[in-house]
């Protein structure tokens, strides 16, 4: 049940759906994610940032994790996103993460094959997955900004170089998207998107997908997105639901009088996202 990153893209694949990988940012949300994944009859990827998976600990979310994977009989992928430091992913990987993300996507491109061909083979020497980005998606990402000048998309013909070369599990491109962006909706650049699937056969990723409307999540998936990556809009709506709470309830009132309710907005907001993603047209 606790599988890789491969494995469930593969399926997803085979379906035309993408796989909901959901960043989370403590233990009990991770529980809400996979219940919802159980309720939905689907499998999931839980995410996390370097700055969580130290926060919370790896070997604590890869046991924690897997325990919940054979729970509620899920196939649960444990991914690193964004990482950029080969310390904490070589960490990551050794803890027992089955899939990580390079982000060599500010580095100039052969520097971004390099770093990426590294990992690729650290990483699945050790049966893990790796996901990298080629092109820069724009907005904020653990509290790192991306200058809207930095913002570059993805270009078809070097995809299909990079993923020779480095033998990636799967791309995460820029299409127009943006990490934190939850006030209003995405451009999305079909074109460039439907380039790039045309021009290579890996599982493409779709980073800062809280931006993207539900119709343009069917579209998206047609062109190839098979992982589907939402984190800022769970992360605002616990917020704003335990800020309510702890603003309401008494000082020695239970915790999980002001958890439970935040968690319960996060499963449901997990399996509406799921809902969208395997039912394609």
């Amino acid at each position: 049940m606790y599988t890789t990153l491969k494995n469930v893209l593969a399926e997803a694949s085979q379906l035309t759906m993408a796989v909901g990988a959901f960043n989370t940012h403590n233990l009990e949300m991770t529980q809400a994610i996979i219940k919802a994944a159980s309720n939905q009859k689907t499998p999931v990827i839980i995410q996390t940032s370097e700055g969580t998976a130290q926060y919370v600990g790896m070997k604590t979310l890869v046991a924690v994790v897997s325990s919940l994977a054979k729970e509620f009989g899920v196939n649960v992928v444990l991914h690193l996103d964004h990482a950029k430091n080969w310390d904490i992913i070589r960490e990551a990987v050794d803890a027992g993460y089955t899939s990580v993300m390079f982000d060599g996507s500010s580095l100039p491109f052969k520097d971004n094959i390099l770093g990426t061909k590294r990992v690729v083979e650290y990483a699945h020497a050790a049966g893990v997955s790796v996901e990298a980005e080629l092109g820069t998606v724009g907005g904020t990402e653990d509290g790192i900004v991306v200058n809207p000048d930095a913002v570059r998309l993805t270009e078809p013909e070097d995809a299909a170089e990079f993923i020779d070369k480095t033998n990636i599990d799967a791309l995460a491109v820029a299409i127009g998207t943006n990490h934190g962006q939850y006030k209003s909706k995405t451009n999305i650049n079909f074109d460039v998107l439907d380039s790039i699937h045309a021009a290579v056969e890996a599982p493409l990723v779709i980073h800062g997908g809280t931006g993207v409307s539900d119709d343009d999540i069917h579209h998206v998936i047609n062109s190839g997105i098979r992982k589907f990556n939402v984190g800022t809009e769970l992360l605002v709506n616990w917020n704003r639901k335990s800020k309510e709470l702890y603003g309401i309830n008494k000082e020695n009132t239970s915790n999980r009088n002001n958890v439970v309710p935040a968690l319960e907005i996060v499963q449901e907001i997990v399996e509406h996202k799921i809902s969208l993603f395997k039912n394609i047209d």
